[in-house]
């Protein structure tokens, strides 16, 4: 059963070379610049295909390894091409097997399938993959095939409902995005205390380390701290009056978020004149 890629980028390159090194059958790239396809047929060992209508008739898995906004575009083209019996699947965190509407009409199979993990380069994000969690959705017969690809060489893989693929990309976002824009603005402040970039740093990093490790170990409840945890409204006052207006409105949206935390670490806690202030 030979396996395609649509799409010579970082996450085509990344999971072909996984798989190959796994000793899976990667057959070959495919991409709208042949100089793309070249280098990810040469990293991985596989083919450069010419088109689609080479790599469709040559592969039993077409995967989808294109930017979110391209799946679309590519399904289109693909439905021109004979499916009949082959597992069609994308690797998009937000998107669900739904895209390929028509899909039974051509006799074929669709899964959506995503690493939870940040993918930096064609040549080496590919050595994190023994350590990922896969997520998958779709099709029966095509989960039947590509959950145990991944699970054989050692991936767990979790089976998601396909109408919440966009809440589960939301949730990666938010622990994963979301934090650098908290970190940034917590550099904001400490340079508008006349800090420099790097001394900001110095002071900020050994916090972010210290917390996401006792995040990681402990759980949200046991490793918050702090001026909200320790229900300080004299404090968290006096943050407010320091940040400009739009600091201050995100600092209360996320504090109340902090402040759910905090009552499931201190249940007997008194937190209403908190609640009122965020």
């Amino acid at each position: 059963m030979q396996i395609g890629f649509i799409g010579a980028g970082k996450v085509g390159c990344s999971i072909g070379k996984y798989l190959k090194e796994h000793g899976r059958p990667v057959a070959g790239y495919v991409s709208r610049h042949i100089e793309s396809s070249e280098f990810a047929g040469t990293f991985t060992d596989t083919k450069a295909f010419e088109n689609l209508q080479e790599m469709t008739e040559n592969c039993d898995i077409l995967c989808i390894t294109t930017t979110d906004r391209e799946i679309g575009n590519v399904w289109n083209e693909l439905q021109k091409q004979d499916l009949k019996d082959k597992i069609i699947c994308h690797f998009s965190g937000s998107y669900s097997s739904a895209v390929f509407q028509g899909i039974d009409e051509k006799k074929a199979f669709a899964c959506s399938i995503h690493p939870m993990c940040a993918f930096s380069d064609k040549s080496t994000s590919y050595r994190q993959l023994n350590d990922v969690v896969f997520t998958m959705e779709g099709d029966d017969k095509a989960l039947a095939v590509m959950r145990p690809l991944f699970e054989q060489m050692g991936n767990r893989v979790l089976q998601i409902d396909s109408d919440k693929k966009v809440l589960y990309h939301c949730s990666a976002s938010l622990v994963s995005n979301f934090m650098i824009g908290l970190y940034q603005m917590g550099l904001d402040c400490m340079e508008d205390c006349g800090l420099a970039k790097e001394e900001a740093e110095l002071l900020l990093g050994p916090l972010v380390r210290g917390n996401i490790h006792a995040l990681l170990e402990k759980g949200p409840a046991q490793a918050l701290s702090g001026p909200i945890e320790r229900n300080d409204v004299s404090v968290i006052s006096k943050h407010l009056q320091a940040l400009g207006e739009e600091d201050a409105q995100l600092y209360r949206l996320v504090g109340k978020k902090v402040l759910e935390v905090a009552k499931l670490r201190n249940p007997d806690e008194n937190y209403e004149e908190l609640e009122t202030l965020l």
